[in-house]
């Protein structure tokens, strides 16, 4: 089969397009999946980069891919949950930019009849990390504040409306374009960070859920109310900071179980919460996907056509 490699550590041309063995499946709970679709994330980059060696380790040659959109073509014996046919959309947290992959089934869901495989890639990780921030470890109830910083990227925007579906209301910052689309999706307030100063317009929120990180971050803990929580997937907050404003301040791994999507997907179902797909690259033009994910500005996810 084909799948993107990294060849080595380093730009975009380290990519290639190569001839690989089919996986195939070992374990009684896997699922073997035929891609139709994969999204290009952040951490694909930093991975090729050579950035996550000591946190992640990764030999090479090495096939990049979080997630994936496909049909199923084969079960472990132990599998329950799905058969051969069903569309399905997966977490495989390395893989996923290829013709197949396997995942295990605690990972693997339906995919929203409603919606197209691109847009079903889109969502996998940013349904995983907006549950994880606003309810898994966030604790956030009906009736609560947040305030999504970075909210017009592919997380935040899926962020908005997954908060907005559950009862939260949503102070958002974004730029540009940016601010337009964060209305449109319902944020009850959107800052645009460029022109305004969010430390003076925003108090006593009950979460900041950090999507940006940077320079930034360290006054985000001044509009949080004493014993709120400062969650953030762009880097460690700084912990004397955290002891003074009396906050609970973390950095956050995403769960992107079946479970944690189960939330996500049913308003998907029901056509509360929209994919937003901002380009698709065919699987030969990864190196290009990546590149234009780098570039940044974008406002959605960049998806991988393989089938």
């Amino acid at each position: 089969m084909q799948a993107i490699q990294y060849q080595s550590f380093g730009p975009s041309d380290v990519i290639v397009l190569s001839e690989v063995p089919q996986p195939q499946i070992s374990n009684d709970n896997e699922v073997l999946i035929q891609v139709k679709a994969a999204s290009v994330n952040p951490l694909d980059i930093k991975i090729r980069m050579g950035f996550m060696q000591k946190m992640r380790p990764v030999q090479l040659p090495f096939t990049p891919g979080l997630d994936a959109a496909g049909e199923v073509v084969a079960i472990g014996a132990g599998v329950s949950r799905f058969k051969v046919g069903d569309e399905v959309m997966a977490a495989t947290m390395m893989g996923a930019y290829a013709e197949y992959i396997v995942a295990k089934e605690d990972f693997v869901s339906l995919k929203p009849q409603n919606i197209s495989f691109a847009e079903a890639a889109s969502l996998v990780v940013n349904l995983g990390t907006a549950q994880s921030i606003l309810f898994s470890e966030g604790q956030l109830e009906s009736g609560q504040k947040v305030l999504i910083q970075g909210a017009a990227g592919a997380v935040g925007a899926t962020m908005v409306q997954l908060a907005k579906n559950n009862g939260i209301y949503v102070i958002a910052t974004a730029s540009g374009k940016g601010v337009e689309l964060l209305q449109n999706l319902g944020a009850d307030e959107v800052i645009d960070y460029k022109t305004q100063d969010v430390t003076t317009l925003v108090k006593n929120v009950d979460l900041v859920a950090d999507c940006a990180g940077g320079e930034t971050q360290s006054k985000l803990f001044e509009v949080l109310k004493s014993g709120g929580k400062l969650l953030s997937i762009a880097g460690m907050p700084a912990p004397e900071l955290a002891q003074k404003y009396n906050i609970d301040a973390r950095f956050i791994s995403s769960n992107l179980s079946a479970k944690s999507l189960e939330n996500g997907l049913n308003l998907v179902s029901e056509g509360k919460i929209k994919p937003i797909v901002a380009k698709i690259f065919p699987l030969t033009e990864a190196a290009q996907a990546q590149d234009f994910v780098s570039a940044g500005g974008m406002h959605g996810k960049v998806v991988l056509a393989v089938r």
